[in-house]
């Protein structure tokens, strides 16, 4: 078998095993980003306006950032505000909902935020 041929071959193998690390690849990250997105909606209270709290807010942080905070409705006006500042897409028509939707259900007089255990590293008090 001559060299040309050789480095032919391992060519082939180099362009085959790349080809799996790349669908394997983008088969995991879609299977991720599937769970990661179901799991946004799901955090955020139903109402009438979670799709749009999910769209503008956790296009660019995780909806816990959300889930722990507790605003009054001044406070949320003002986040929100910062947030569309920063580029957050929220149409002026719904902005007053969106303030409503977060500070009823986010609001000072809520329980304090629980977040759900990953680990079972640590046991209960």
């Amino acid at each position: 078998m001559s060299r040309k041929a050789r480095l032919s071959g391992r060519s082939v193998l180099w362009l085959v095993a790349i080809t799996a690390v790349l669908f394997l690849s983008s088969a995991f990250f879609a299977f991720a980003q599937k769970n990661a997105t179901a799991n946004l909606t799901a955090d955020l209270p139903a109402g009438e306006m979670q799709s749009k709290a999910t769209t503008a807010c956790t296009e660019c942080h995780e909806a816990r950032i959300i889930l722990q905070q507790r605003l009054n409705k001044a406070a949320w006006t003002k986040e929100v505000d910062k947030m569309t500042k920063w580029g957050a897409v929220v149409d002026p028509a719904d902005r007053e909902a969106l303030i409503d939707y977060l500070s009823s259900n986010f609001g000072p007089d809520k329980p304090p935020y629980q977040p759900q255990r990953t680990s079972g590293e640590k046991s209960a008090k």
